[in-house]
């Protein structure tokens, strides 16, 4: 069960710096939220303003190779383990 769990950690580490390393920034967009139904009554009379901003996440220089070694490192280490049973 380890390690299993330690190989797809390892995996998941390169895939994201992998992913860190292809692109430039992230951009997640808010959803659209229809007027109506996003307007619950309040008591002071002032509905909350919908999100209609987006978020960016730029990753800094060091995350891809940071992110590419670890997750080698654990993959190595995933597949030295003993196998149990």
């Amino acid at each position: 069960m380890w390690r299993a769990f330690f190989l797809a950690i390892g995996i998941y580490m390169c895939i994201v710096g992998a992913e860190c390393l292809a692109i430039e920034r992230f951009e997640m967009a808010a959803e659209e939220v229809d007027d109506q139904a996003a307007t619950p009554a309040t008591l002071f009379g002032n509905p909350p303003s919908p999100m209609t901003a987006s978020r960016d996440i730029e990753p800094p220089e060091w995350a891809p190779w940071s992110f590419l070694s670890a997750g080698t490192v654990i993959i190595l280490y995933a597949l030295t383990i003993n196998r149990g049973g």
